[in-house]
């Protein structure tokens, strides 16, 4: 039984794309207790996630994941309130910065762990365009306070790199692994 250590309503999309069964079962791991460098924090989050998981289901096979923005050094997790969403947006605007999700496979055969890296180009945000992107919510669940899928918004300008890995699971390379 494939096991999906993750409450993101976007990587059980996704990984639908690869898997038809497996069962959701969130992790338990307090994240602000793990510390590594800005890009391998997905993956060691993602990992420490996994081998919480597996505890419980040594005979599955555990998929943990982890996406973190970057930018200028600095990582942006999920906005506290409208306050702060608007100031990563902002920060964001008119600039490019990374995209990271680290993943981990966990079996009793095996244990992967990667990170896919996608560079975002963002378009100038308007003030005004900002305050109507966060008053529809959508920020708040985001590392970096935006989702790529939110097309209605003219964000991004362009992207390098996966498009999945943006939304939160980096289908390609997951599948290759799978």
């Amino acid at each position: 039984m494939y096991i999906l250590a993750s409450k993101s309503p976007r990587r059980q999309e996704l990984l639908k794309l690869l898997i038809d069964d497996f069962i959701i079962e969130v992790s338990n791991v307090d994240e602000s207790l793990i510390k590594d460098e800005p890009y391998n924090l997905s993956a060691t989050l993602s990992k420490a996630k996994a081998e919480e998981i597996f505890k419980r289901h040594p005979e599955d096979i555990v998929i943990a994941a982890d996406t973190i923005v970057i930018h200028k050094n600095k990582i942006l997790g999920k906005p506290k309130d409208s306050d702060d969403a608007f100031k990563m947006l902002k920060e964001l605007s008119g600039d490019e910065h990374d995209v990271i999700t680290g993943f981990t496979i966990l079996s009793k055969d095996k244990c992967i762990t990667k990170s896919v890296l996608t560079k975002v180009h963002f378009n100038t945000l308007s003030d005004e365009l900002i305050k109507a992107y966060v008053q529809t919510g959508s920020p708040f669940d985001k590392a970096g306070a935006y989702g790529i899928q939110d097309k209605e918004f003219p964000l991004i300008k362009k992207i390098e790199g996966s498009y999945y890995n943006v939304m939160g699971l980096p289908v390609e390379e997951l599948k290759k692994c799978l």
